[in-house]
């Protein structure tokens, strides 16, 4: 990635020198700001002073500098602008201008969206828009290449399908910043020859290439850091990450698993210092979440409040980030670099009361000065739910009498094959009492039959759940024990082209609709945020949720079919690792 083309102006770069030595007035100048230096590590008192949208001068407070605009910092805290440098922007339903809504205020000035969810559903024409869509922000909203499209080819189909041709076509676009997380590890550690041409393209085109490795250790984690993936954001442990870092991989790392905050913050900690390579992401952020407390701002607070000196955790959202993303001209408040600042109230929680993005005060008071202007959405991204009316019978699963032995899925968020003997009841699997469904249908038009598998130690439940947002396919998955409850659900959302729903005893009783791909809202962010939580809750009382594994995330991930262990994908049960496709649960019937 290459420095923003207006900073290279010469007539720029000539006006800021004489700013800078005093020889005309600045055009903003920031004063009496208390700057955590993160080169230095010293805090000092400071006045910012800015052309367009270049740092000219950071010195100290001098009363006679003038500019046409200054703006009192009062003795608080001045940081670079925060950087994520992983994140989804599909994840919390909105719109990107939404979304820019939601972070800027906190801070967050610039992000990289990785729209593989748009890709998996309308492929090209999914991540025009989300081009598109990042366009004219306040906040530097960076689109990378989805490498993942569908996620597990031949395992699960989905509405998009790139291979190298398509992620070249599009690394060769100024508007892309890198090749995405490459899911597909197995197939590139096995030599696939669609999943190596993925990284080479990447490689070639001199952008970085992204990587999940969940579950990869040893010989597998340095073959996949060997054949060219740079960065991880998968880490379930500080064992994880401890091992990321010995591989000089960039580390990602993500509030979106707040339950491991504790011990990454501890694990960095013993460390003794932060290391260059650690970056952090929000990955995924619920519309609920994005409002009250916004994305990569909070991952900052969360490891301040678990015993990490300020001064590392905003250098992995600034300094580190911007240099292991290669936006030198980022992350720092310095001469030369673009004027991203915060003005920070409460440098612990992490709180802005001012925001500045190129120059120009963008958010103030925990607002946006100026609205985000909305992309037209394609009708390629409408109507995407392709499927015929469901029927009870889709959901359930034909056998031969009087027992069967089936494969089950075993375990949420980390899914293990299990099996047992069921009994057979009118030519019908019969759901045992300590057992839920799991349905997946394609809604891409490809007429294929629903998907059923039986799970094991998925808690008590007293209704259903149906989702079009299901990682990565994102084919519209249903939860739920009784066929009836589950056929209503899918209906739900067959009907709205797309969303959430939760159904009790043959009603809705709560349902979040989000037409655009079956994945956003065009609605404001507070408005799909209270329903969303109103869905969330209406669930919660028809589920007994176990944490930290069996809770509601856990829902948009069981079909991520490109982990570790078995899933069920709209093709049958699957196992990447393990090379299996079982087209139906039934291992073998009839039995006495």
């Amino acid at each position: 990635m290459t420095i923003d083309a207006t900073l290279t102006d010469p007539e720029l770069r000539a006006e800021a020198v004489r700013a800078a030595r005093g020889l005309r007035p600045f055009d903003l100048l920031l004063r009496g700001g208390r700057m955590l230096d993160l080169v230095t590590g010293r805090e000092r008192m400071v006045d910012i002073g800015v052309v367009g949208p270049l740092i000219a001068s950071v010195h100290a407070p001098d009363p006679a500098r003038e500019a046409k605009v200054e703006v009192e910092a009062d003795g608080a805290h001045v940081m670079p602008g925060f950087i994520d440098t992983h994140m989804h922007v599909e994840s919390s339903m909105v719109t990107p201008a939404e979304y820019a809504r939601a972070v800027v205020p906190r801070g967050v000035t610039t992000a990289l969206w990785d729209p593989h969810e748009l890709a998996n559903v309308s492929g090209m024409e999914g991540v025009d828009y989300g081009c598109a869509a990042a366009r004219g922000l306040p906040l530097r909203l960076l689109p990378l290449a989805p490498t993942c499209v569908p996620s597990a080819p031949r395992f699960e189909e989905s509405g998009g399908d790139f291979g190298p041709a398509e992620v070249a076509e599009l690394l060769a676009r100024p508007d892309i910043h890198g090749a995405a997380e490459l899911m597909t590890m197995h197939q590139l550690l096995d030599g696939d020859p669609r999943v190596q041409g993925i990284v080479a393209a990447g490689l070639a085109s001199g952008k970085r290439v992204c990587g999940h490795g969940r579950g990869l250790a040893g010989g597998d984690l340095a073959g996949y850091a060997a054949a060219g993936v740079q960065t991880d954001h998968e880490l379930t442990s500080a064992a994880d990450l401890i091992a990321r870092l010995e591989m000089g991989m960039t580390i990602e790392l993500r509030g979106s698993h707040a339950h491991l905050i504790p011990e990454f913050a501890e694990a960095l900690i013993q460390l003794g210092h932060l290391p260059q390579t650690v970056t952090l992401c929000t990955d995924d952020v619920f519309p609920d979440d994005l409002l009250g407390k916004g994305g990569v701002n909070h991952v900052i607070a969360m490891l301040i409040a678990e015993g990490m000196e300020p001064l590392w955790a905003y250098r992995a959202a600034t300094l580190n980030a911007a240099s292991r993303i290669g936006r030198p001209e980022l992350g720092l408040i310095a001469p030369g670099k673009v004027a991203d600042f915060v003005i920070l109230s409460d440098l612990r929680r992490v709180t802005a009361s001012h925001v500045f993005v190129g120059g120009r005060l963008a958010a103030e008071g925990g607002g946006l000065i100026e609205l985000a202007q909305e992309a037209p959405v394609p009708p390629a991204l409408l109507r995407t739910v392709q499927t015929a009316p469901f029927a009870e019978a889709d959901f359930e699963v034909a056998a031969k009498g009087p027992r069967a032995r089936i494969a089950t899925l075993s375990k949420p968020r980390f899914p293990e094959w299990g099996s047992r003997e069921v009994d057979v009841a009118g030519g019908r699997l019969t759901l045992p009492e300590d057992m839920i469904r799991m349905a997946v249908c394609n809604r891409y038009g490809r007429g294929a039959p629903v998907r059923v598998a039986f799970m094991e130690n998925w808690g008590t439940w007293r209704g259903a759940f149906a989702t079009t947002v299901s990682h990565d396919s994102h084919n519209l998955t249903v939860f739920g024990r009784a066929p009836e409850d589950m056929m209503v659900a899918a209906n739900a959302l067959r009907e709205v082209q797309g969303g959430l729903a939760v159904v009790a005893e043959g009603e809705v009783l709560a349902r979040l609709e989000l037409p655009v791909a079956g994945l956003l809202s065009e609605a404001p962010l507070a408005e799909v945020a209270e329903a969303f939580a109103q869905l969330r809750g209406a669930l919660d009382g028809l589920v007994d949720w176990q944490p930290p594994y069996l809770v509601f995330k856990a829902l948009f991930g069981a079909s991520l079919v490109c982990n570790a262990g078995p899933r069920l994908s709209d093709l049958g049960l699957v196992d990447v690792f393990g090379e299996k496709i079982l087209e139906s649960s039934v291992l073998s019937d009839g039995l006495g």
